[in-house]
């Protein structure tokens, strides 16, 4: 048999006389002959798509199932399809669905509402990942309670954190932590928001957490009320820490720490075995610890590495940057006493962000860091003698 001429998809009163008399099988295969000569027509002209629909329409609903959904597979690779025919495809196109929403150039939002009408969880992380989403279905896919959905948008660089979406995403980061992760990644991110996952966090996104806090105002916490009741001893404080954590008493760090803050043991027990120092940082800093004081803790605190100096001089810098009370309403935001969009407020957004290689800041940071060291080692000599 030979086919009719493609081109322009003419006569189309050709191919519905060999539709009427040729069976189910030469359907198949003028079905599938129809769609590879769109697809390998590259942009068609609004008349050549128009009668396409016409005769598509015409072959799928005659066509065998296996028929139907590899013709549906051919046309999906088209440059350009009308709603009409991307409806065509995602309902004959069945296992291939997703491999066409993440390859499709181009999908309007009817095909897109259709496919998360079903709940699709796969398909719908897909298209969660897409470009250009416009709000109604940016609406429809924050509705969807996955976390395969959350993930996938919590990596689309395309959509703006802003508003309900803000919302929405932050929620997320404190029950998933690889939401948390993806965000921490993001530069468009208030990191800040991510004070509820801070220990699920990777270290360097725990330190980026506390960097969010600098030079910025924050709301009452509530835990000061308890820092202001043991400021006096705040001296202490640091000697106790600065004793268990050089003898490596941790478990008597975890019920000091419980004591003191208020956090659940649980809570502690993670902040007493945290070898980076972020969360240690975040107690002393919360309780006015200076950087002096303060470091002199956390050098027995953190992990005896070649990447120690450097995590040092870090602290160090945050010690000058990051406020007492910033801290404070970090701890509360641990233990759920604070409702942290209101950072997202004007009056509590950063003044100014600071660059970790800031060379002033690391000069400064060092010289606090080497102080810290002889202030320990003259403590040292002295029990040795």
């Amino acid at each position: 048999m030979v086919l009719p001429a493609m081109l322009g998809f003419q006569p189309y009163e050709t191919f519905q006389l060999l539709i009427e008399t040729g069976g189910v099988d030469r359907t198949n295969t003028l079905l599938i002959a129809a769609c590879d000569a769109y697809a390998r027509r590259g942009r068609p002209t609004v008349p050549e798509m128009e009668q396409f629909e016409t005769l598509a329409s015409r072959l799928f609903q005659s066509a065998s199932p296996q028929a139907k959904a590899k013709a549906a597979a051919i046309l999906g690779r088209s440059e350009l399809l009308s709603s009409a025919l991307e409806q065509l495809v995602v309902e004959n196109i069945g296992e291939d669905l997703n491999a066409f929403l993440a390859g499709a150039s181009e999908l309007s939002d009817r095909t897109m509402l259709e496919v998360l009408g079903r709940y699709d969880v796969g398909a719908a992380a897909i298209i969660a990942g897409r470009k250009n989403l416009s709000n109604v279905v940016l609406a429809k896919l924050f509705q969807m309670n996955s976390r395969k959905v959350y993930r996938a948008l919590a990596t689309n660089l395309d959509i703006q954190p802003r508003g309900a979406y803000l919302s929405a995403l932050a929620r997320s980061a404190q029950m998933d932590h690889v939401v948390a992760e993806s965000l921490g990644e993001r530069k468009d991110f208030d990191a800040a928001l991510l004070a509820p996952a801070f220990f699920d966090l990777s270290d360097a996104y725990r330190i980026k957490v506390i960097q969010a806090f600098a030079n910025r105002e924050t709301p009452a916490a509530p835990i000061s009320r308890t820092i202001e009741q043991l400021s006096v001893a705040t001296p202490e404080l640091t000697k106790a820490l600065m004793k268990l954590f050089s003898e490596n008493r941790r478990p008597e760090v975890t019920r000091l720490l419980s004591q003191i803050t208020g956090l659940d043991e649980v809570r502690c027990g993670q902040i007493a075995h945290d070898v980076t120092g972020a969360s240690t940082f975040v107690v002393l800093r919360g309780f006015g610890v200076s950087a002096y004081d303060g470091l002199k803790v956390l050098i027995h605190a953190t992990s005896h590495d070649s990447e120690r100096s450097r995590a040092l001089a870090d602290f160090a810098s945050l010690f000058a940057t990051v406020s007492a009370d910033s801290m404070a309403y970090l701890m509360s935001a641990w233990r759920g006493e604070v409702n942290l969009l209101d950072l997202a407020k004007p009056e509590y957004r950063p003044i100014a962000m600071v660059s970790r290689r800031t060379p002033q800041a690391a000069s400064s940071g060092n010289a606090v860091v080497e102080q810290a060291m002889v202030a320990l080692s003259r403590i040292g000599a002295r029990r040795a003698s």
